[in-house]
């Protein structure tokens, strides 16, 4: 007797919020499409909504991520990039799907994207002493500058690299010290997913990060005018302006970050911390002498 083919158990892609994989609460759904136009999976259409429980998970997560040890974030941010070492051919293989790519690029990707997490996972208990600063000053007072965490980010990742982006920019908000939320690639957004995937199995708490799938033009003006969002990383640019006069009324913080091609294959690049001191604040202490 022939044996009836089996069919697929097909991949549910949903929005990664609080720790957790939540369908959309607009009920609504997208077509991922690979590069030569063949369906890979649907995904969410997030909303507006679904942003606003994101931003309240990443609010309620700050305090923990912000109160963490600069070992502690380092050694977090290794465990993920452990998971994605060992989750490395799958990731290739959904790098060569979605954006047809050779396997030999889509496997630099990927140990790209693994070097790039595992260069910031060096960096948080650094950052004082790479930022930070004694204050000359013509008082009897010591003054010093340290960095201190944002707070609640939006990142809007750009579509290509479709891994290495989303990867080295949810680390470089982490490494300094901020929750996150990741508006995924419009073009490729089931890569963010996996991502997603081996985050929620990771070290890294729960709210920490969360990623939302959908149009940016959906987020953009909510993420620019919410009062409970300290920081917008904007790596995409298509809704720049939006998102510049949507935060001048709140004196939200708008940081464009635009590498280029070859950039974003330069592992020195790529382990810079100069984007880190841009999610970052300056604290300065003053204590008197000699009193």
């Amino acid at each position: 007797m022939k044996t009836p083919s089996r069919l697929p158990v097909l991949k549910t892609c949903k929005l990664f919020i609080g720790g957790k994989f939540p369908r959309s609460e607009s009920g609504r759904v997208l077509p991922a499409l690979s590069a030569s136009g063949t369906l890979l999976a649907n995904v969410c259409h997030g909303s507006r909504k679904d942003l606003r429980d994101a931003v309240s998970a990443a609010r309620k997560a700050a305090p923990t991520w912000a109160a963490a040890t600069a070992y502690l974030r380092s050694q977090i941010l290794y465990r993920l990039a452990e998971i994605l070492e060992s989750r490395a051919a799958l990731l290739t293989a959904e790098l060569i799907a979605a954006t047809a790519a050779s396997p030999r690029d889509a496997e630099s990707e990927t140990a790209t994207a693994i070097d790039a997490l595992i260069s910031l996972a060096g960096w948080p208990d650094k950052l004082p002493q790479l930022f930070g600063t004694v204050n000359p000053v013509a008082a009897p007072f010591f003054s010093f500058t340290s960095p201190e965490p944002s707070g609640v980010t939006v990142i809007f990742a750009p579509d290509s690299p479709a891994l290495t982006a989303p990867v080295s920019l949810i680390a470089s908000a982490l490494a300094a010290g901020n929750p996150c939320i990741l508006a995924a690639s419009e073009r490729f957004p089931t890569l963010a997913i996996s991502l997603a995937e081996a985050i929620a199995v990771s070290d890294i708490p729960s709210g920490t990060v969360n990623i939302l799938t959908g149009p940016h033009a959906d987020f953009a003006a909510t993420a620019a005018s919410h009062h409970d969002i300290d920081c917008i990383l904007d790596a995409n640019g298509t809704h720049a302006a939006i998102l510049r006069a949507g935060s001048a009324s709140n004196l939200k913080r708008v940081v464009s970050h635009h590498p280029t091609p070859a950039q974003w294959q330069s592992p020195d690049f790529l382990a810079s911390p100069w984007l880190l001191s841009s999610l970052m604040d300056a604290k300065t202490t003053w204590h008197p002498i000699g009193i």
